[in-house]
This record gives structure tokens, sequence and C-alpha cells, in this order.
């Protein structure tokens, strides 16, 4: 394969880029459509074209026979080396650099991909959860008479599939007439048995639904698969525009390309038209979370809508009626886009061991009190063996004929089915018939023709033995497009096989239009199934108009008052508690990371340090667990302390540790992702990934005879900057609504306890009365500058009481922390300016406090009120803590209420 070097580069001034692209872009593969040149390649032996769903399976020297619901067979060339014209326009205006610029798209692109935080998660991705979402430069174009093909039939099989979810949850005609069997509809887990009976809003059954199309050898499209349960791509192909239209701008407005966001709006105004009340009604997205494989593009489609993301347990239903837990209350919820499989949707109907789900959301639905997209029950239409019963069901539903045929494809639970089917499975594809379901026979797609004749033996004895859990079905060459490679040398074009996945969605009452783009899925490199799951690509899809091209936008112009406060995303209580602990993680990591400095420093110093020092250091370190309990803390035993301490820094299982104060930091965030800049969540990743390398790095050292102190030093260093930077996103950059109050909240509070009980244990060992331990306890709260500033070599309780507790301009004071803490906690519960509320009087009042009480010496030499303040100060950090979690994230207070209505 050819690179792009220097002397093809320099090529462009003899010849036109759409001749360049031509000569240096490979054909496909042998019987494979060329999207680039619009033919198939001529194959070594021909390979006839699978015959429609339905039709019985032939011999691949015969030739099938004429079927009305396919597509008459397009005229294949001869290879020829030319581009379609889409494609030579393409090439043509590629913009300035030409050719020669596309190595630095390519990386621009892949910047822009890694910047905007687009990840598709991999459960079985041994390098963690989140991998960047793949995409590649160059997008599969779609010319207008192709398009009218797709978009007809997609429209057609869309109804069909919603009429025939009426009928299986209604009169269930089809089961009765032989039209279905049986077994695919009452047999498939996903039939839900509750959802019989129920009349949808606007008697619709499906709002989106995604089918996924592979193109043959003769240019025309195949069904291949359905998507109806929670079909995902609708968020990633708005990421996959944006990024490639910035990229070719020109091409992208001479190719005249049809926009989305026209098909966007309709579809949430047919959302909003259909909803049971509310006006305007609360649409929100379901989502299963931040480890769900898709969830960027949730939080992306839910902001880009302009609609709630939310969580299971963000939701509770009363009164058959479903409300979304807020700060403020109860606020009832409409409308739900589901991207949570049915199973798992509620725990007391359905799985009951679903965490992910609402409890009564079922009957919600039956109670006719909330739409949801899509309703629950449609999971027997994804399976694969449902494709060879469609013609027939079209025709009695809806009286027509498909205009875009599916694969063959045979359900082997009938015996004529299962005889056809047999002797050509080496040119088949086998599928599980109810795929992702543990009470069934569950794997993976597998391909007859590379499988040996043993092996096929084996698959034709187990389909014999369970052929209801088997479908067959036609194997198609996938067409290939070209894609850009930039592993070889300056980068190549590579032709690689491509999935075509187009969406239909409600605008209205049992009304669709079809969205006029898609997601391309690209294969590996030397793979036939296209699957982002294995490792595969994607592709923008621009769909060509010959009209003119629709350039609505989702931006509003005139924004009104009404408007704009529709656009406020209420606080759920699931972010609230998430951004509470993400402040609370955020302090405790900087915590752990100070106190870890400043006992290396101390164990590492020239000057012996005294018991009572060491038993303070030792104290703090067991509580806050940076060491065991069992650690010694004799002066003869100070290594054993420091390399205890040095040892479990980066231990990420172990709670108190930094390393796992940084995970805990990390985990928090990415479950309120869609509320952090960019920048904001880089900082938080690249911190926990940078402290677990270093500390992993020093352990190798020290076990090869290295001295880890400084090394762990200079990971603590770095690490506090990280924090630091954290910390200035968390203060300057995010809007300081109620989920940011609860940040801050979750931080003081963190600070308040730390705080009060390192100064209560260093009175109460008389850490404070000796030199060392004074000055350690005034770095601890980050103050050494400060002090000696302002009382040069001063070492008196005085002066320590009068910095690091009643400040009111120091920020690490108790009484700069408790002021801000009641002032906080009273704007959050929407008092009025300047007034407290119950809550806040939990903590101490700041203003009652004075250095001559606080500095009461009794009869012993201590300090009995100074101790007593800060005990009662650590106490109530906790109390207000565990009252804001049950008032708040709970809500199972009295104020819990409804809004909204």
């Amino acid at each position: 394969m050819e690179p792009l070097n220097d002397s093809l580069f320099g090529a462009q001034s003899l010849e036109s880029p759409a001749a360049l692209a031509s000569a240096l872009a490979p054909p496909a593969a042998p019987g494979h459509f060329d999207e680039l040149r619009g033919a198939a390649t001529p194959a070594a032996v021909p390979r006839q074209q699978p015959a429609p769903a339905g039709a019985p399976l032939h011999d691949a020297a015969l030739p099938p026979p004429a079927a009305p619901e396919s597509p008459a067979p397009a005229t294949t060339p001869a290879a020829a080396p030319e581009l379609t014209p889409p494609w030579a326009r393409f090439f043509e205006h590629l913009g300035s650099g030409g050719f020669a610029d596309l190595p630095r798209r390519a990386l621009n692109l892949e910047r822009q991909i890694r910047d905007n935080g687009v990840t598709y998660n991999v459960y079985a991705d041994a390098d963690g959860p989140q991998r960047p979402w793949s995409l590649d430069l160059f997008p599969l174009i779609i010319s207008p008479e192709s398009w009218t093909q797709i978009e007809a039939g997609v429209l057609q099989r869309v109804r069909v599939l919603d009429r025939v979810m009426a009928d299986v949850y209604g009169p269930q005609q089809l089961l009765a007439e032989g039209l279905l069997p049986a077994a695919l509809v009452r047999g498939h887990p996903g039939y839900l048995r509750p959802m019989h009976g129920v009349k949808p809003p606007g008697d619709t059954w499906l709002h989106i639904a995604a089918f996924d199309l592979a193109r043959g050898p003769d240019g025309n499209w195949w069904v291949v698969s359905q998507r109806t349960q929670a079909p995902s791509g609708l968020g990633y192909l708005l990421e996959n525009r944006l990024a490639i239209s910035r990229q070719f701008p020109q091409a992208f407005e001479e190719l005249q390309v049809q926009r989305l966001a026209a098909t966007y709006s309709a579809m949430m105004e047919g959302l909003q038209g259909m909803c049971p009340a509310g006006s305007p009604p609360h649409i929100a997205l379901l989502t299963p979370g931040p480890y769900n494989e898709t969830y960027f593009e949730h939080a992306y489609l839910a902001r880009y809508l302009g609609i709630t993301l939310v969580e299971g347990n963000d939701l509770t239903v009363r009164d058959q009626r479903v409300y979304l837990k807020t700060l403020q209350g109860l606020r009832p919820v409409h409308g739900l886009i589901k991207r949570l499989d049915d199973q798992y949707l509620d725990p007391l109907e359905l799985r009951p061991d679903s965490t992910l789900g609402v409890p009564g959301l079922l009957q919600a639905i039956r109670a006719g009190n909330l739409l949801v997209a899509n309703m629950p029950g449609s999971a027997f239409l994804e399976s694969p063996a449902l494709l060879g019963f469609l013609p027939a069901l079209a025709r009695r539903l809806i009286g027509e004929k498909l205009q875009l045929p599916a694969l063959p494809t045979w359900w082997c639970g009938e015996r004529a089915a299962l005889e056809s089917a047999l002797p050509q499975l080496g040119d088949c594809a086998i599928k599980a018939t109810y795929p992702g379901y543990d009470s069934h026979t569950s794997f993976e797609a597998v391909l007859g023709s590379r499988m040996s004749r043993r092996e096929l033996d084996e698959w034709a004895g187990r389909i014999v033995r369970q052929g209801d859990e088997h479908t067959v079905q036609s194997y198609l060459p996938l067409s290939q497009m070209p894609t850009w490679a930039p592993n070889f040398g300056r980068g190549h074009i590579a032709p690689r096989a491509v999935m075509l996945r187009v969406f239909a969605v409600s605008d209205g009452a049992r009304s669709w239009r079809v969205l006029p783009g898609g997601l391309a899925r690209l294969a590996g490199a030397d793979a036939q199934i296209a699957s982002m799951q294995r490792g595969g690509s994607s592709a923008d899809v621009w769909v060509q108009t010959r009209g003119e091209v629709d350039r609505t936008t989702r931006l509003q112009p005139h924004a009104t008052p009404a408007s704009l406060a529709r656009h406020r995303a209420p606080v759920t209580s699931r972010a609230a508690e998430n951004m509470f602990w993400l402040g609370r993680y955020t302090e405790r990591a900087e915590n752990a990371v100070r106190l870890a400095r400043l006992v290396l420093d101390r164990l590492g110093g020239e000057e012996p340090s005294s018991r009572p020092l060491l038993e303070w250091l030792h104290g703090l370190s067991t509580r806050n667990t940076l060491i065991a309990p069992e650690v010694p803390i004799g002066t003869k035993a100070r290594r054993v302390f420091e390399r205890a301490l040095i040892a479990d820094l980066g231990n990420a299982e172990t709670g108190g540790s930094v390393g796992y104060n940084l995970r805990c930091v990390r985990q928090a965030a990415a479950a309120v992702r869609e509320r952090l800049s960019q920048d904001h969540w880089n900082q938080i990743v690249r911190a926990e990934e940078e402290f677990l390398r270093r500390t992993a790095e020093q352990d190798d050292d020290e076990r090869e005879g290295g001295f880890a102190a400084g090394a762990a030093l200079h990971s603590l260093e770095a690490a506090s900057a990280a924090l630091s930077a954290m910390t200035g996103a968390q203060t300057d950059r995010m809007t300081r609504d109620d989920a940011w109050r609860l940040l801050s909240i979750g931080r003081h509070i963190e600070r308040l306890a730390f705080l009060s009980s390192a100064l209560a244990a260093g009175f109460k060992g008389g850490a404070v009365h000796e030199v060392n331990g004074f000055e350690a306890v005034v770095a601890l709260f980050d103050s050494t500058i400060t002090f000696h500033a302002r009382y040069q070599q001063r070492r008196d309780v005085a002066t320590l009481v009068d910095l690091l507790v009643l400040d009111g301009d120091n920020p690490r004071s108790l009484a700069w922390v408790t002021q801000t803490l009641r002032g906080r906690i009273a704007r959050l519960a929407g008092s009025a300016p300047g007034k407290l509320t119950a809550l806040s009087y939990e903590l101490p009042d700041p203003a009652m406090w004075t250095l001559e009480n606080l500095c009461e010496v009794d009869a012993d030499g201590k300090y009995p009120a100074l101790v007593q303040l800060f005990e009662y100060c650590e106490a109530a950090a906790y109390h207000v803590s565990d009252a804001i979690g049950i008032r708040y994230f709970t809500l199972t207070s009295e104020s819990v209420r409804s809004v909204g209505v």
C-alpha cells in the first residue's frame, strides 16, 4: 500500500485532487462494493446477491428467484478507476493544502475528539473503562437517489414495527393468524406481560428506531438488524458531524449536505405534543449512569435537546406519577427518553435485582401519566429471527410491500427453515435468537465462511438440538468506503467495510421522519463485522440533497425570560450528592497530601522530633488511614513509620490513602461529568493517573534498593499542584448554583472536621507546646508564611488561636470555615438574604468566640474551653453532613414537597 510520500504530495500540481485520490486509493476487496468508485470490485469467483428476507436459501451457483420486495439489481460495471461524482467533488474541495494537509487534519481531529472528552466505554478493555471515541477523517457520502430508497424503506419498516407492538400488546391477532410464532413473542424474555392492554400516548409505541443497513455488491441497501429498546448513536453522530464538517467546510457546503437540527427539533416537538400533561411538559433522558458504554452520548444528547439527564435513583413514583427528586423538592416528569434496557426499568415488576430503574415506573405508564420513548416491551422486535416474518406482516398491517429488503433470515425453530438453512451454514452468519439474555443460549455472531468443516458440523449439531435458540442469516459482503489510515508513513487511504445505522424518529402521533444522516460503523482493518465493541471505528454520514438545504437550528435567536428559565436544568438530588462528595473528596485528598508531606518532612529532618510531635503525627496518620494502627511510633521506629506511610500512598484500594482519595474524586466527578468543563475533568483524570504512575515507579525503585522518601515527596508535590488546579477550577470556573454550593459545603465540612480534630489532638497531646510541634500545626493549616509575617518569632497559644481559630480572613481558620458554611447552607435552603436557617444554627457562631475565653488555662495547664470548641466543631460538621443528606439527597425529611405540578 503506497504512503503519501513527498513525491505524491507534489503531484497535486500536475493532476486534479480527484485523479490523485483515484490513483492513491486502493480498490475495495474483491466482491465488495466500492463506495469511492460506485461499483463492486470484480471477484475471483462471482458471488450471487442474497435473496429477499423470507425466501429459501439457494446454492451460490444458482440465480435467486425474482422477489417483489427486492429492488431491481443495479448494473455492475467493470472495474472503473474513476471516482463517483460526489467523491470527486469532495476531493476537489478539500480546501487549502489539499492532500498535503490531510495528516495535519487527522491530528487535529484526534485532538478535538480527545479535548472534547468524547468516549466510548468498553467493558472488556484492559486499559480501563474509557477510551476515546474513534472517528475517521472521511465521511460516508450518500447520494440523493440512494437516500430516497433508504428513507422510504425505513419509514415503511418503522410503521410496521409500531403496529406489530400495538397488536402484540393488544388484540394479538398476528399470533392468532400464525403470522408471528408465539415463541418469538411470548417466549421472548423481552416480552413484558405487564404492558398488555396499555394504550400509549398518541397511540405510538416507537419514537426512536434504528436500522443497521449494508450495501451489497449490486449497490443496493439491505437491512441487517434493527434496534428499538434503547438505540445508540443519536448523540455520537452529532459529534461526528460537528467534527468532520469543521475539517472540510468547503466540501460540506459544495456537496449540499442535509442538516440534522430540523429532525431533532421535530422529534422534541412531537414528544412534547404527545406528553399526557404539563405545559410545557418536563422531559428527561434516563441513563444507566457513567459506567455505561455510551454514557458520553447520553450527556451530550441531553444537553443538545435541552432536557434533564437523570438516573433511576433520581426519580420516584408517587400516586402513579413520576417525579424528579431535586433540591427544591419533587418535580413532575411527563416524558422519558430511555437509554436503559427494558428489563432494568422497574425492580418491582421486572428484574428485582436492578438498581438502575424506578420502582413503580410501569404502573405510572399503565395509568397513562408518562410518555416513554420507546415504550417498554419492544425487545422482541430486535431478535434477528423477526426479519424473516416482516414482509408478510407489512402486507397484513399496512397493505404494502417492503421497499427496503432485509437479508434472508431463517429462524431455526421452524422445521422448514431449519432444513433450508443447515446445508448453507458455510455461506451464512449464525446468530442468537435471544441475544443478551441469561435464560437463553446467547453468543456472539459467527461467520460460517471462517469455520472449518468440523466446526460447521458442531454448530449444525447445536442448531438441530436447540433450533429455536439459533437464527441463520445470509452473509453479505459489506461495501467498503475510503478511510484515512495515519499509521503508515505520512498516512494513506485504505478501504474498510462499513455498515450504516439510520434513525426514524416520531414527529407526532403515528408519524415519523428519517434523520438525514446516520452513524457509519467501520470494521477493523481485517474484520468483516462492524462493531464498536470489537475495536471498530465510526464515520460521519453526509446525505446529499438536490433541493434546498434545511438550515434549521436549535438555537433560539429571540429568547424570552420564560424560555431562559426553562433552560435552567434543575439540580437533581443524585447530582447534588455527587457534587457534595466531589467537594469532600477533593478536600480530603488535599488534607492527606498535606499531612503526608508534613510527616515525611518531619521524619526526614535533621533535627530530632519530640515524642509528642511523633505521637501527634502518628495519631493523625492513623485517624486519616494513611497508615495502619499497628505501625509503631517509637523514636527508634521512625523509618518503619516512614516506609509504612510511603508504601500505602498509591494504594487506591485503601480508604484514606492519597491514591484512594484521588480515585474517589474521579469517580464522584464521573457521576456529574456533564456539569464539569473539559479542562476540569482532564485535571482530575491526570491527577490520579500521574500520582498512581509515580508511586508505582517509586515502589519499583525501592524494591531495587533505592530510598523512596525523596521520590514520594516529589509525587506529593505534584499531586498538591494538581489539587490546587482543581480547587481553582471549582472556585472560579463553575456557576454558583445550588450544585456548586453543595460542592463548597462538602469541602468546608471536611475542612472543619479535619482541622478541628488536628487542633484538638495537638492540644491534648501537648505537641503545640513545643517549637517543632507548634510549627508543624501551623504548616498543616498551610499558614506558615502568614504566621511569621504577622507574629515574627512568637510561639504562644494566643497567636496560634488568633490566626487558626479566630481570624475571619484566613480561609483555613475555624472562624472563616464556620462562617462560610453557615452562609452557604442558608443560601442553599433559599432563605432571605442575610438570614440563617435552622440548619445553619447547628454550627457554632464565631461571633461568640473571644481570645480571652479560649485561652483560659486550668490548674493542670490545659485549655478546656479551646479543646471543647474543637470537639464541638468536629461533631457539628458531621451532624450537619448527615442533616444535609437526609434533607436534600434522600428527601425523607418533612421538607419534601412537590413543585411545579
